[in-house]
């Protein structure tokens, strides 16, 4: 449930922002409704990834020194505290407003970020070597229901208001197209992100930590032995350790560190792999993801926005995400689960971005013929640039990096490739949303400077997707492998004493 969590809260904030434009910064007589400034949406899209970027860090970091379990609880209580605070405001004027949303969000991103190394280490120390992909992208997997939750929720809380007050569109009568019921909608969308962090805690906190950071990190044999017996209901016994606090003493002296020669000589370029392709994929997902509604939008998908009311055009975002996560990506991020201790993590990559490429250039190319009248072409293509994102490096990228790197470094380096992602997410967020301006300055949105255009943003992201491609040859095939195997700790630990840890 924590990653359903982690992509409610990321995403729900694209369902509303056009709903914000309208409240807070309508003017009269504008023949257009209100729309965010470039500088607020920037702000208010973007802040959360310049939180989870900083979480994935910092919890990185700290689930490898005080162990995985005491960190989770840590971050899903932020995220708790953090979702509803972002709901509620420091007063009633839209600056109070957009600055309430904005600083709860670096928070709730920064709780977010520690999800991502924590969940994929402690899943990878828990399952055995033949189904630990499928168990770690299933975790991964519950991000798209968090998706398509949250344009169901969206799409019932604004059925439901719609329904109770009716309002006409706003080129009939611009201050009544707004209703004061309005102002609810959005908070309820946002806040809703708390209930399932909050269903989650409990069980968090009953799960014991993982026996590999409890035998490899912390050397405690005996407790390993423990915590897994109560999770396999089984009696086990860990085997006798002569030597223990020789083997300890001189494991802290010879065992090579994040910033050290010979962990750059074992696993740089894995490292470069895992941060440069999951960087190169964000770009182009997140660019998807949080302004798929302004690509609809132009594409003539979702109606003008004057011809509607303010919920009512929350209503028709959420029908159009919901139908994108139902039928894309959905079933892309358990197409992965099925499939990827089948055929292996660098083939699914490698496939995913070379479709995300070649989509996005279909998408890209002939976009004067998708945009007189050729809607359900376009709408089909660019689902099916989700599904190859997700039956692809969406997926993988978070898989890996908890494979490949040694238990004592395996949060950190998680952390840093996820980091690497959100540096990414943020490249895409605030640069897309300028480049996709159109390069006739009378056709921009309001505030905004010219841009590239669409057509040339998707060119770019095409650009970016065959990159990822190239970049994935840096990462290893990790299928059918035990983490043992693909870090080298046995190696490590036979150089300074006899205890081993075996494969699993």
């Amino acid at each position: 449930m924590g990653f359903f969590t982690d992509a409610y809260d990321l995403f729900c904030i694209s369902l509303v922002t056009k709903l914000l434009g309208r409240i807070y910064y309508h003017e009269l007589g504008d023949a257009k409704p209100g729309t965010l400034p470039p500088n607020v949406a920037a702000a208010v899209t973007g802040v959360a990834f310049c939180g989870t970027l900083a979480g994935q860090l910092f919890f990185g970091w700290l689930g490898d020194k005080m162990g995985r379990k005491k960190v989770y609880g840590m971050t899903l209580m932020t995220m708790v505290i953090c979702s509803i605070a972002s709901g509620l405001s420091f007063g009633s004027d839209r600056k109070a407003v957009m600055a309430t949303i904005c600083f709860f969000r670096f928070w709730l991103g920064f709780g977010i970020g520690g999800d991502y190394p924590l969940s994929a280490t402690i899943m990878s120390e828990y399952a055995n070597k033949k189904t630990r992909g499928a168990f770690i992208a299933a975790v991964f997997a519950m991000q798209g229901f968090g998706i398509l939750a949250g344009g169901v929720f969206a799409i019932i809380v604004s059925a439901a208001y719609k329904a109770k007050y009716p309002a006409p569109s706003y080129e009939q009568n611009a201050f009544a197209s707004t209703v004061p019921q309005a102002d609810h909608v959005w908070r309820i969308i946002v806040m809703f992100g708390a209930v399932p962090a909050l269903l989650t805690y409990y069980w968090r906190m009953k799960m014991p930590e993982t026996a590999r950071y409890t035998a490899l990190v912390a050397h405690n044999a005996k407790k390993a032995a423990a915590d897994m017996s109560k999770v396999l209901q089984v009696d086990l016994t860990a085997k006798e350790q002569q030597k223990d606090e020789e083997v300890e003493g001189s494991k802290k002296n010879k065992l090579f560190g994040l910033f050290s020669k010979e962990f750059l000589r074992r696993h740089g370029l894995h490292l470069l792999g895992t941060t440069s392709t999951w960087f190169l994929l964000d770009i182009a997902f997140y660019s998807q993801n949080l302004f798929q509604k302004d690509i609809f939008s132009a594409v003539g998908w979702i109606p003008p926005a004057k011809t509607m009311n303010a919920i009512e055009e929350v209503y028709k975002i959420a029908k159009a995400q919901t139908l994108i996560a139902t039928f894309s990506t959905v079933p892309g991020y358990w197409c992965t689960v099925l499939l990827i201790d089948i055929i292996g993590r660098f083939a699914i990559q490698l496939m995913g971005f070379f479709f995300m490429t070649v989509f996005m250039f279909a998408l890209a190319i002939p976009y004067n013929h998708w945009l007189h009248g050729n809607h359900i072409g376009f709408v089909i293509i660019y689902s099916l640039t989700f599904f190859f994102a997700n039956f692809g490096p969406n997926a993988t990228t978070f898989v890996v990096p908890a494979e490949i790197f040694p238990a004592r470094l395996r949060s950190t380096c998680h952390g840093i490739s996820a980091a690497a992602g959100k540096a990414g997410a943020i490249v895409g967020a605030f640069g897309f949303l300028y480049a996709a301006q159109s390069t006739d300055k009378t056709k921009t949105d309001k505030g905004y400077p010219p841009g590239i255009g669409v057509k040339n943003s998707l060119i770019m992201l095409g650009v970016v997707n065959f990159l990822g491609m190239l970049f994935t040859f840096l990462v290893p095939e990790s299928k059918g492998r035990s983490l043992e195997e693909m870090s080298g700790e046995n190696e490590e630990e036979g150089n300074v004493g006899d205890a081993k840890t075996a494969p699993v």
